[in-house]
């Protein structure tokens, strides 16, 4: 038996299918709209948000100008660029404050299967331009899983098939800060011990 409006149920329901929301949490959120927030306000944002979005010509990611924010500033290195699956990659990357370089967005992971391959991703248009740029460093900073790594080793090799003459790097990969060695996976601790430094 129904026992809340239409209007509240269709919104749990769409608050349902974005990624890591339940069907509790879509409830908490639509009855906090409701009790505290201005549903007019959030719908509108909502409703523009991909006005006058597109990708950025050098990067791909999400722009409002023929270049993204970080693609325009004089205050990064084209000399470096690191590739990543999906624009919130950069995100966690800029947190860092370490990086002082540019990006290139995939928009995903070659992963047949789901169906998806080279030619779905945003690999061609990095080739172009790392052949009109020339970097001196392309960081393959993709998710340390099977679908990341293979996407990682085949950009590896298309850039060493057309030439390309810098430097290719991919993240160091081992234990996190505060991880007990007990708890740590077989991977993990193999990367550790191939990824370990001086003390």
């Amino acid at each position: 038996m129904q026992i809340l409006p239409d209007n509240i149920t269709n919104l749990i329901d769409e608050f349902s299918k974005l990624p890591s929301v339940g069907p509790k949490s879509a409830e908490r959120m639509v009855f906090y709209l409701l009790a505290h927030g201005d549903p007019e306000q959030f719908g509108q944002v909502m409703a523009d948000l991909k006005k006058n979005l597109r990708k950025c010509s050098d990067c791909k990611n999400y722009a409002t100008e023929d270049l993204c924010i970080i693609c325009s500033s004089s205050a990064r290195s084209k000399t470096m660029i690191a590739v990543v699956s999906n624009p919130m990659d950069i995100v966690a990357l800029e947190r860092t404050g370490l990086f002082k370089g540019t990006y290139h967005i995939l928009h995903g992971v070659i992963s047949p299967i789901d169906g998806v391959g080279p030619d779905d991703l945003e690999i061609q248009s990095l080739l172009d331009r790392v052949k009109l740029s020339q970097p001196e460093e392309i960081l393959l900073a993709t998710n340390p899983n099977i679908e990341g790594e293979t996407t990682s080793i085949y950009i590896s090799k298309k850039l060493h098939d057309n030439n390309y003459k810098g430097r290719i790097t991919k993240l160091a990969h081992g234990l996190p800060i505060g991880a007990d060695l007990e708890y740590a996976d077989q991977l993990t601790l193999s990367r550790a011990l191939d990824n370990r430094q001086a003390f």
